[in-house]
């Protein structure tokens, strides 16, 4: 018999997102389903590479040490969870899971794979296609393409759980799909009642980025207080059959969530609340209203959904050349004056030789690394935190830029050497292309013990 309510908490909201916290919602939250939100648009692309060096990896690093602590509790007490961890490789996320789950106490259980959001192949395929950020054509970044996956909707997810599965891995999903498809499973929502898709998109939104919805980067003392910030609560969602929502976080933890904390998390990395586009719907939520309903608890009303889209996005993962940087303090009388100093010297040092950037950044912390024009209206520093950044398609010119920095220790402005701080990398960005929907063909794949 189906259920008229379901609560669904949120686990993690980020790769490298506290575990505790994820455990108290699991221990204390009275769950049906769990979801942890692990990928950023760049992280899948590293964990790709990841996996050309070792087929085995792919996952989110620190997939065995938050499904340790987390998975046994969940399924001990019967709760569904679901997780975007796989990021590049979710078959082999759910076979590293499997592999320890023994050694947790775990006994056997069912675990469904959601793939066929990699479409690297088929991009190369179609190197005409517009990039949405710029218009120029896919084949400029084909020859740097590190990764090309396509965000898969709620209605995979279902699939997931539909298999009787007690755990769901993913790939790349939406974010707010983690938490929609379970409400597709549980109650039989059609696919197309989009009035019930925006309320279970939104509660997506909201959950998606765990300690955000309740307090998390809202803090500020004396303007906005929140109580017990070192104990901060996960928050949770109680979703009706009939798409009425309330959200709520940990009985007993930190935190607040009130209209103030709903009203910011529902605005983050909206562009458009009008149209705010996922893979199962476009939400409107320019209506949306809260409404205070206990302490710590906020119903919503006025979500609004339209249609999908008939394409998907892709995020399309690329080397974008090296970017070389070197921090050093400057402490006492006249650090500023110091500091910068040592700024015309290293820009010279690299003018000799031979050196040029297409893009340098020069940051003076604590004086305009935040805010560009700040040095001008600020009292004189008695220390200041000097940063030379700047991107090259050339590692060696990269490496140049810390190892200039650094020699300002001995060869530089006097009172130079603060936590010194130099070194280069290879940089990861990401553009996006729409593709139809069709061209993507996901599966669940079931994963058993051998």
């Amino acid at each position: 018999m189906a259920k008229d309510r379901i609560r669904i908490g949120c686990g993690a909201g980020f790769a490298d997102d506290r575990i505790p916290p994820g455990v108290e919602i699991v221990e204390r939250g009275e769950l049906d389903y769990l979801a942890m939100e692990c990928l950023a648009e760049r992280t899948i692309a590293r964990e790709t590479l990841d996996k050309k060096k070792d087929p085995d990896k792919g996952y989110t690093p620190v997939l065995l040490e938050r499904m340790e602590a987390i998975f046994p509790p969940a399924l001990k007490k019967g709760i569904k969870v679901v997780t975007n961890m796989g990021a590049a490789n979710p078959m082999g996320a759910a076979k590293a899971v499997r592999r320890q789950a023994r050694d947790w106490g775990c006994g056997d259980y069912r675990c469904a794979v959601v793939v066929g959001d990699e479409v690297s192949d088929l991009m190369r395929q179609h190197p005409e296609l517009p990039l949405m950020e710029d218009g120029a054509p896919l084949e400029t970044l084909l020859p740097n393409m590190a990764s090309a996956n396509a965000y898969l909707g709620a209605d995979m997810v279902a699939k997931g759980f539909a298999t009787g599965a007690e755990l769901v891995i993913t790939g790349r999903v939406a974010d707010p799909a983690l938490f929609l498809g379970p409400m597709l499973h549980a109650f039989g929502w059609s696919y197309d009642d989009y009035a019930k898709l925006a309320n279970g998109t939104l509660a997506g939104h909201l959950l998606e980025c765990s300690g955000q919805l309740t307090g998390g980067c809202f803090a500020d003392p004396g303007k906005k207080e929140v109580e017990d910030l070192a104990g901060l609560g996960y928050p949770l969602a109680d979703v009706w059959a009939d798409g009425r929502v309330q959200v709520s976080k940990t009985p007993g933890s930190g935190g607040r969530l009130d209209v103030a904390t709903c009203t910011e998390q529902l605005l983050y990395e909206m562009h458009d609340p009008s149209a705010y586009i996922t893979p199962d719907c476009v939400l409107d939520a320019s209506k949306v209203t809260f409404e205070q309903i206990a302490k710590d608890r906020v119903e919503f009303h006025g979500a609004a959904g339209k249609p999908r889209t008939p394409t998907l996005k892709v995020v399309v993962g690329y080397f974008d050349g090296y970017m070389g940087s070197g921090e050093m303090g400057f402490a006492g009388v006249n650090a500023l004056a110091r500091a910068k100093l040592g700024i015309e010297v290293v820009k010279e040092r690299l003018r000799r030789r031979g050196l040029t950037y297409p893009e340098m950044r020069i940051d003076l912390i604590g004086m305009n690394s935040l805010h560009a024009n700040a040095i001008d209206h600020l009292a004189e520093p008695y220390e200041v935190r000097l940063r030379i950044a700047a991107r090259t398609p050339d590692r060696k010119a990269a490496e140049a830029v810390g190892a200039e920095v650094r020699s300002l220790h001995m060869q530089g402005p006097t009172g130079a050497g603060g936590g010194i701080n130099f070194g280069a990398k290879q940089i990861l960005a990401v553009k996006s292309v729409l593709i139809p929907r069709d061209w993507v063909r996901p599966e669940i794949v079931m994963e058993t013990a051998a």
